[in-house]
């Protein structure tokens, strides 16, 4: 039997659905007679329940379960005789009038959009580059030199400077009045490593063992700590210690420390271009993936369907309150967090991953077996056994599956770089490490 599908707008469709009263009442009774089977109840044996209790307790909840069953199924045939393809899920509403014996139902719902991709050789697309410099290397090093640092005791003539680990007790006061979370005793942190407010930090320097500091501080408007947020509050510092950073010496013996096998610095320094090449070319790639991406967002037509925006804001809105319990904020079940906020960030991504598939589909950009174990096989290089890190991989489908999405986005990038009109940019190594 034909499909009558009526367009509503745009993307909104309607088709009718008719059921059969008898069928569905034959299913429900086959489901109860079923249940009867391994239900118990007070009074009976197993297996000898009457029916007609059987469905005093379960008839409502198997109705149910019946009506979502074959109102599914009965969208599902009549989408695929319409050759449909469905966004989201339909809304269901049953229509007053049907013939005896039917009941019949309006199903609502959207399809997915026609995606135009304009031509790309006009397109101007960003694509970044980044040298590896000595300079870099030398300021890698130092930063594996400062994971291996110890810390000696300063003599008590002389000041805090930068790098050095600094015990201080603390209390802060807004208008001579203690507030919560701005005391504590025997607080250690690094001179200079961004672990305090700049103007703390700057406070501490210069003082000596046993030497105290009253001095005022602001707080920054956006500041974690939302009752001192804006506020300037004035703190009381007494330096208790001071320890001066030892740095371990560049040489074969540190190269050793770090796994390198002929424990030569000039190895520990090409090993570390390894390690960055790798890194950079991660977030090169990263970058120009943002710029394709807005590249396509520019060249291309189509309706979002509001079900899917929906649908993505929803998962937005848990993926927050996933990250606020994880950070160990209070109440997050209680949390009212309005899908609206995410309303933008949700079409976009919707936008974004509509004109994506479209552009592999057309162009058969898919992730190609070696092209996934290549990526696996690079990425587990930064690794000290990169055979166990391939295999782990290779043994989950969810980890395979994330392994896919990055390697096709890399194909989509590719393929609009090789199109497009190129504009070269070179990032600074220290700009592109810090994004």
């Amino acid at each position: 039997m034909a499909v009558t599908v009526e367009t509503l707008e745009k993307l909104e469709r309607r088709i009718t659905l008719t059921l059969s009263t008898d069928t569905i009442q034959s299913e429900i009774s086959n489901r109860l007679k079923k249940l009867s089977r391994t239900v118990k109840a007070d009074g009976f044996r197993p297996g000898k329940v009457p029916i007609s209790v059987v469905t005093q307790r379960y008839g409502y909840s198997v109705q149910n379960e019946v009506m979502n069953d074959q109102i599914g199924q009965a969208f599902a045939e009549a989408a695929t005789e319409a050759k449909l393809r469905v966004a989201g899920a339909p809304r269901i509403t049953e229509k007053e009038a049907a013939e005896a014996g039917q009941m019949s139902f309006d199903a609502i719902f959207e399809v997915f959009p026609e995606v135009k991709i304009g031509s790309l050789d006009d397109a101007e697309v960003e694509r970044y580059h980044t040298e590896i410099t000595e300079a870099a290397i030398d300021r890698t090093i130092d930063i594996l030199r400062k994971q291996r640092r110890t810390f000696a005791q300063r003599p008590a003539s002389e000041p805090a400077v930068e790098s050095d680990r600094v015990t201080i007790d603390f209390e802060g006061k807004f208008d001579g009045v203690p507030f919560e979370g701005g005391q504590a005793s025997d607080f250690q942190f690094l001179i200079g490593e961004g672990q305090m407010l700049e103007t703390f930090d700057m406070a501490v320097r210069g003082m000596k063992v046993g030497e105290s500091k009253t001095f005022p501080l602001k707080f920054p408007d956006d500041y974690q700590n939302k009752d001192a947020a804006g506020k300037e509050a004035d703190f009381l510092v007494t330096v208790k210690n001071i320890e001066a950073q030892q740095l371990p010496e560049v040489s074969d013996l540190f190269a050793r420390s770090l796994g390198i096998l002929d424990g030569s610095v000039e190895s520990l320094r090409k090993d570390v271009r390894s390690n960055l090449e790798r890194e950079v070319k991660a977030r090169v790639m990263t970058r120009n993936k943002g710029s394709v991406m807005e590249v396509l967002l520019k060249h291309s037509e189509l309706d979002v369907p509001a079900s899917l925006v929906e649908d993505e804001a929803k998962r937005l809105v848990e993926s927050a309150l996933a990250d606020m319990r994880q950070r160990g904020a209070k109440d997050v079940d209680k949390a009212q967090i309005p899908t609206k906020i995410f309303q933008p960030q949700a079409e976009r991504r919707v936008r974004l991953g509509l004109v994506v598939s479209e552009l592999v589909r057309a162009n058969n950009l898919q992730a190609k077996p070696d092209q996934l174990q290549a990526y696996i096989e690079e990425m587990a290089q930064s690794y000290e056994k990169p055979s166990e890190v391939v295999s782990w991989y290779l043994g989950d489908k969810q980890r395979m599956a994330d392994v896919e999405v990055v390697v096709v986005e890399n194909n989509v990038a590719e393929f609009v770089l090789a199109r497009g009109k190129v504009v070269d940019k070179e990032i600074p190594f220290d700009e592109l490490m810090a994004s």
